[in-house]
């Protein structure tokens, strides 16, 4: 059958002049109707302004920051613009100290959501007659729930299969004909390393066609890996649980940025210290204000995730704009002896080493004469030349101090030493250092 390009061809063929009159009609409601939030209410009156100061997509900026730490404050519904009995449901981080995130949702932001997520599916090439795989956990977690009605709103086939039991998850693939898969990216790179004990041949045995990858930040060599591996075309998802989880912003089949939907949201890029907006092309924080949701809209969300917009046009035709891939975070860079480390970086170097396997730990300690960085990585196999080991582990000091300006020290050690679980994701960096 012959389909569009596009799951919406009216908003996402928008020019940017349709886009940007979109964007202020609906940044008006939004503003307007954050006034039954108890929380902006009282942040408008201490800032002395009003719905009506706003007239311009440039008077965002006359609007208050929010932060998780305001999410958390006002726990658990003081950021909400409904009363309670016209909300479906609600989603949470996963918190374990202090109160977590709440996030509100109405039956038309469900549906929102749903829409957004198919038309990221759609995008990169999904159809009616797949086979959607789903190996992200549901309850809370919003990738689950997310995946799951935007998959279904493109008339797929779903299998929920959740996190997990690799081999349960390889033999779904195998019987169902599972050609369209979402799962994080150290998660897909460990069902590729199932496949090769079971002697499965993803090429030969499935039918795997396309991956959407997302929710830990991951290197342009890691996604090249897991293609060449796996045998598919891999995508990057970025979501965020206050914006509404998966769906905010998705690579088209370009792969050259990753679309963001601007009839949801008006997009700001900041310098994280000083709050004015960054330069054009610059590096900087990531900020959002929904502007398509009824429960629990958010004003100059700080998401504290770091990158900076593309320039031009894409090929695709799609008229919003491209965020570059994710660089870091504000709030997970690491300091060490005044150089600004971020785990990406790292990881880049590691993937370059065919010896490697995917998982890896950055444990920074404090000794006598200061801190120190010791980088584990993982083999994909064992091997008793000694020589040859000491000559890698000494390449990749010497590659890594070329890349973040100090020496870490290199450990290698047996494939699944790191890994905690299936079902968890990576955990790239134990700060053990000593706090004065």
């Amino acid at each position: 059958m012959n389909y569009s390009e596009y799951f919406n061809p009216e908003i996402e063929t928008m020019s940017r002049e349709d886009i940007e009159k979109l964007q202020l009609e609906r940044l008006k409601k939004t503003v307007q109707h954050c006034m039954n939030s108890q929380f902006y209410k009282k942040k408008f009156e201490e800032m002395g302004i009003t719905p009506e100061d706003i007239k311009t997509l440039n008077d965002v900026r006359k609007l208050p920051f929010t932060t998780k730490e305001d999410l958390r404050d006002n726990y658990p519904f003081g950021l909400a613009s409904v009363p309670l009995k016209e909300c479906t449901r609600l989603h949470s981080s996963s918190g374990t100290t202090g109160n977590p995130t709440v996030v509100l949702h109405s039956k038309k932001d469900l549906e929102e959501w749903a829409n957004a997520v198919a038309r990221c599916l759609w995008m990169v090439g999904s159809r009616p007659e797949d086979v959607f795989q789903n190996s992200a956990g549901y309850g809370m977690f919003t990738a689950g729930l997310g995946f799951q009605y935007g998959a279904e709103k493109v008339g797929m086939l779903t299998v929920p299969a959740a996190a997990g039991n690799t081999k349960r998850q390889i033999k779904f693939i195998k019987d169902f004909g599972t050609n369209v898969l979402h799962a994080i990216p150290s998660y897909a790179s460990r069902i590729y390393e199932v496949m090769q004990e079971e002697g499965v041949d993803p090429r030969k045995d499935t039918n795997l066609r396309i991956l959407c990858i997302g929710a830990e930040p991951h290197s342009e060599e890691q996604r090249k890996r897991i293609e060449d591996n796996l045998g598919v075309k891999a995508y990057n998802s970025y979501g965020i649980s206050e914006m509404m989880g998966p769906g905010v912003a998705f690579e088209c089949k370009e792969q050259n940025g990753l679309h963001i939907w601007e009839d949801y949201f008006i997009v700001e890029i900041i310098n994280p210290k000083t709050l004015e907006p960054a330069k054009e092309g610059e590096l900087g924080e990531l900020v959002l204000t929904t502007i398509n949701r009824e429960a629990m809209p958010l004003l100059r969300y700080r998401t504290r995730d770091l990158t900076y917009i593309l320039p031009g046009e894409c090929p695709c035709g799609r008229h919003h704009r491209r965020l570059a891939r994710l660089q870091g975070r504000s709030d997970d860079m690491i300091i060490l002896k005044g150089v600004n480390i971020f785990p990406i970086q790292i990881e880049k170097i590691l993937m370059q080493f065919k010896e490697l396997s995917s998982d890896f730990l950055i444990t920074l300690e404090t000794i006598p004469n200061g801190d120190i960085m010791t980088v584990e990585v993982e083999l994909k196999e064992m091997t008793d030349d000694y020589q040859h080991l000491q000559l890698l582990t000494r390449e990749i000091t010497r590659q890594l101090h070329d890349e973040i300006l100090i020496t870490p020290k290199v450990k290698l050690v047996p494939k699944g030493s790191l890994k905690a679980s299936d079902e968890a994701k990576a955990v790239r960096v134990k700060d053990l250092r000593k706090k004065f």
